[in-house]
């Protein structure tokens, strides 16, 4: 196993320990109030930049150049590892909007949109990811 083979497989440990964070806040997102899902969104921030770098890992270990997010996605999906390129492309632009704006119809919206869309994403990621190890 070479050094970029194992960091990957770090990686996704790392990943599975914030993904198991985040259903844990998912299976109650109807219950939440208003602080419990700022912490939603906080772990699904962490949980999607930890699944962007593992495909970016993974993706390096098989010997190409991953630098940037939105890169290391669309290669994923052109080598068949995720299954729907523009709902992480997506994932991807509601973390950064989230990171530096706060609106509160927008706080709103992305709620419903990790419940219904994302989470079902980044499980199929988990779900899939955790054969490759």
């Amino acid at each position: 196993m070479n050094n970029k083979e194992i960091r990957w497989k770090q990686r996704f440990n790392n990943f599975e320990a914030a993904f198991n964070k985040l259903s844990q806040a998912v299976e109650k997102i109807n219950k939440l109030d208003d602080l419990s899902k700022e912490g939603l969104i906080q772990r699904f921030e962490y949980t999607f930049e930890l699944a962007w770098k593992t495909l970016k890992d993974f993706i390096e270990s098989k010997g190409e150049i991953v630098k940037f997010p939105r890169e290391a996605i669309k290669k994923a999906f052109q080598a068949n590892l995720i299954n729907n390129g523009e709902i992480w492309l997506e994932m991807l632009d509601k973390r950064n909007l989230m990171s530096h704006i706060y609106d509160e119809k927008e706080f709103n919206n992305i709620i419903q949109l990790i419940g219904k869309n994302y989470f079902n994403e980044l499980k199929q990621f988990y779900n899939d990811f955790k054969n490759e190890k």
